[in-house]
């Protein structure tokens, strides 16, 4: 899949004409499927969110090895929303997490945020894992989005995104963070997760930096430059 943001850069040529900007317009739609980089912002009388967020869904063949072109290409891109009512529009007709089957993930981050590690707003930073019995990751997942979403973390900009992983024998839940070398935020980011998700006390949580995870990965899979989970 192209990179969504690629075209970003090209909307303001003012040293070419109207029709060659045109033309160029729409190529680049063609490039992305025909999908439109209309600016999302909310509607009139909605409330904003400090934050643009988009929806990605990716589901995979347990066991088959995912390059980092292979993943990207099979995350889809569901929608942006700017708006309270945006999201809930969006949510609404998801299917819940604890109804997906097989090895299927959701992922909310921030509009312009790849739910990758190379991402560069994702490249230097790290993410809080929480395993979950079957069972409890559409409340998990609710809960987490929407004190996302209210900026309940209070971390400035350091939040990415989070991710919800269905696997045959458990749940898995992540929030990404820019800077795994920030203790103090990555402890804020725990605290703050533990009290939204209401977690047991001996719940455990592990932090992972994505160049660990890269790591890992090119270990087990033999890949370079992989992503994945």
């Amino acid at each position: 899949m192209k990179d969504d943001d690629s075209g970003d850069h090209d909307q303001n040529e003012e040293n070419s004409t109207q029709k060659d900007g045109e033309k160029e317009k729409a190529e680049r739609e063609k490039s992305q499927g025909g999908s439109k980089r209309k600016a999302v912002v909310p509607g009139p009388a909605e409330h904003p969110l400090q934050y643009n967020y988009t929806f990605w869904y990716s589901r995979r063949t347990p066991g088959r090895p995912t390059s980092s072109q292979s993943y990207e290409q099979n995350i889809k891109q569901i929608g942006t929303f700017a708006s309270v009512e945006q999201f809930w529009r969006f949510y609404s007709h998801m299917v819940r997490p604890g109804d997906l089957t097989g090895h299927s993930d959701f992922h909310l981050f921030k509009e312009g945020i790849k739910p990758m590690w190379e991402d560069d707003a994702n490249k230097n930073g790290g993410k809080w894992i929480i395993r979950l019995r079957k069972g409890l990751a559409s409340r998990c997942w609710e809960n987490l989005i929407l004190a996302m979403l209210g900026e309940q973390f209070m971390v400035g900009e350091e939040i990415c995104g989070a991710v919800v992983s269905v696997r045959f024998q458990e749940d898995i839940i992540s929030i990404w963070n820019k800077t795994a070398s920030d203790q103090a935020t990555t402890a804020r980011i725990r605290d703050t997760l533990r009290r939204v998700l209401n977690l047991p006390p001996n719940t455990i949580m592990e932090y992972k930096t994505h160049t660990d995870s890269i790591k890992a990965w090119e270990e087990f899979h033999g890949l370079v430059n992989s992503s994945g989970r």
